[in-house]
């Protein structure tokens, strides 16, 4: 759940109004949401759809009559896709998954200072880049409301995700930065919305990301400490928990988790991890 652009921010208490009523007329509606005010994918979002169609995104953009299409629709777009640009300008993109050795100077940088780096526009910037990457450049989206954010997280329908992949900090040099929320979702709404700001409360931030999520799933013996399920456990200090992965830095490990099990092997002993890996795929309901 987001309301994405700020154009759009004023519209989620009345989004939440809707699926409130909803869910009173007895419609089963629920959302889930990462606790962080900025978006990841592909810097290729930020092109009109049908530059990217049929795999001919490279071969469009290496065109100048389809290049200068693409400009003229970025800088003036229609309403009928999702400008990633116009929602917030240049200045709220910002690119991070370079391969080439040349363009790793812009990581961290905002797509308006690549472009007065570059001596370009930002259309032109994006367009260059991409066309000598060829790959879609993994970038963050400063699109969201951190009040949007605050508002979201106490509401009993929601759920917490990642909406991400799992890293590892050895595999920073391989991988690039990431989205913070591979790293800091969890403790991030423990430490920041729970500990800090009592946006909700521990209990309700803990079934957030352990049952209602199993049970909207449907997994079965999942999310639940008691007797018969599998032992997914995990032991943390609600006084130091936190979220340390920043969209600067973002392979880093949080704080104040002591202990995990998975499946009743321990693989966390006092934040160290024992190298086991007991970890399974959940087919269907699992079992």
């Amino acid at each position: 759940l987001k309301a994405s652009g700020r154009a759009n921010w004023h519209k989620m208490p009345d989004v939440i109004r809707r699926i409130e009523e909803a869910r009173a007329a007895g419609l089963d509606v629920t959302a889930d949401m990462y606790p962080y005010a900025a978006s990841g994918t592909g810097l290729t979002a930020v092109l009109p759809p049908w530059a990217d169609a049929d795999g001919r995104l490279y071969e469009n953009l290496a065109d100048p009559a389809m290049r200068a299409r693409i400009r003229r629709e970025l800088l003036e777009p229609a309403d009928d896709w999702e400008a990633m640009v116009q929602a917030n300008g240049p200045e709220a993109v910002m690119p991070i998954g370079f391969q080439l050795p040349e363009h790793q100077q812009y990581v961290g940088k905002r797509l308006s200072e690549i472009a007065e780096m570059r001596g370009q526009e930002w259309p032109d910037a994006a367009m260059d880049l991409l066309l000598a990457e060829r790959q879609r450049i993994s970038t963050i989206y400063f699109t969201m409301s951190e009040e949007n954010v605050r508002m979201q997280v106490g509401l009993p329908w929601i759920k917490f995700s990642t909406d991400a992949g799992g890293f590892d900090p050895a595999w920073a040099e391989q991988f690039g930065p990431v989205h913070p929320r591979s790293y800091g979702t969890y403790p991030r709404v423990l430490g920041k919305y729970v500990r800090e700001e009592r946006a909700l409360t521990l209990e309700d931030a803990v079934r957030k990301m352990t049952s209602a999520p199993a049970d909207r799933l449907g997994l079965r013996d999942r999310g639940t400490l008691r007797a018969g399920c599998f032992a997914d456990v995990v032991i943390f200090d609600p006084q130091t928990i936190a979220d340390r992965a920043t969209f600067a830095d973002s392979h880093q490990l949080s704080q104040g988790v002591r202990d995990v099990w998975v499946n009743g092997v321990r693989v966390l002993e006092e934040g160290k991890h024992t190298g086991a890996t007991p970890g399974r795929i959940v087919d269907g309901p699992g079992r």
